[in-house]
């Protein structure tokens, strides 16, 4: 066991020690949604882009996944593996970061609070790898402009639910491409309220392509990118959400996307970037992982007299899962923005 997580299974026994002896505190988190972005399509604003078959620098991504190790009604302990990827032509490493997270307060609180822990976590790790990266690519690859670091999200940084600010500023001060690409966009609407994204694929008269830009960036509104949508395959039918980082968009945007497309037409995620696909791949724990993890939080509630009164709180919950043949919470409950 890593020193952070016997840190986190100590806060975790102070966190459900003080819901067991005092109660669920009053009081509710505010669930602050993505805002909506409304635009007219325009035509005249996509681009083809250049298909790259070899590109020389660094696709390096991050993502996080959340699984429920143990939950009842007013509380929850999750396990949090943030990953990273680094492509460069078919030579791939990779690395991870895992946390327990305990959480006290209902279903609605709790999921903001991941969100948040989440997305700092991501960040943390990003900032690790890249300042590892930055120094073997002076030595190696000698230029860390070739470098792009990937996202999952949106481009919005500082405050709740988005990434630390002193990620940006370090990629800004280095020159690193940093993009941040969504998997889903329901933020994006055309004027009719419809999905942006999909009006969008139905103007374009290109197999690869660019849209840009469906909003510019707004740093008193936490957005730090122009919001692009790009298509990245011609055999894909996929296209997605990149928000592009101020500091980048002096430069031709399509030089600047055009590189993805060396990196978005492997079988396993066609027209998806293969570093963003293998650091939410890299980011799921095995089975025998959540197990191990679940058997020490019990053990550490069990030493501090709590596991009796905390299980009894957990039948009461979970009897929708037993019903289904779920014996673990974790065999089914993933806490991410797609479920």
């Amino acid at each position: 066991m890593n020193q952070t997580v016997e840190v986190d299974l100590v806060d975790m026994e102070k966190r459900l020690k003080c819901y067991v002896d005092k109660g669920r505190l009053a009081g509710s988190a505010e669930v602050r949604k993505e805002p909506i972005i409304s635009v007219r399509p325009d035509a005249s604003l996509i681009k083809p882009l250049k298909k790259v078959t070899t590109y020389n620098g660094n696709f390096i991504a991050v993502d996080c996944s959340t699984r429920t190790l143990k939950r009842a009604n007013n509380w929850g302990v999750y396990l949090m593996r943030a990953s990273c990827a680094t492509v460069r032509k078919r030579q791939v490493d990779w690395s991870y970061s895992e946390r327990l997270c305990t959480v006290v307060g209902d279903s609605h609180v709790r999921r903001s609070y991941l969100q948040d822990f989440r997305i700092e976590l991501e960040s943390q790790v990003a900032l690790t790898v890249l300042n590892k990266a930055v120094s073997n690519s002076y030595h190696v690859h000698h230029d860390v402009r070739s470098m792009y670091l990937l996202l999952d999200g949106g481009g919005y940084f500082g405050g709740e639910r988005k990434f630390r600010v002193s990620l940006y500023d370090e990629c800004e001060k280095k020159g690193i491409n940093l993009l941040a690409i969504s998997k889903n966009s329901p933020s994006l609407h055309d004027e009719k309220g419809r999905d942006l994204v999909a009006t969008t694929y139905m103007l374009s008269p290109h197999d690869i392509w660019v849209y840009y830009p469906v909003r510019k960036a707004d740093k008193d509104r936490s957005l730090y990118g122009d919001i692009a949508i790009v298509k990245l395959c011609a055999d894909s039918s996929h296209v997605f959400r990149c928000d592009i980082m101020d500091y980048l968009t002096q430069k031709d945007i399509v030089e600047l996307l055009s590189p993805l497309t060396a990196v978005s037409e492997d079988p396993r995620c066609l027209g998806y970037p293969i570093s963003l696909y293998l650091a939410h791949d890299f980011s799921g724990p095995s089975d025998s992982m959540l197990l191990s993890y679940h058997d020490q939080i019990e053990e550490t509630l069990r030493d501090a007299g709590l596991l009796d009164v905390l299980r009894r709180e957990e039948g009461s919950c979970c009897f929708g899962d037993e019903i289904h043949g779920v014996k673990h919470a974790f065999e089914w409950e993933w806490w991410d923005d797609q479920f």
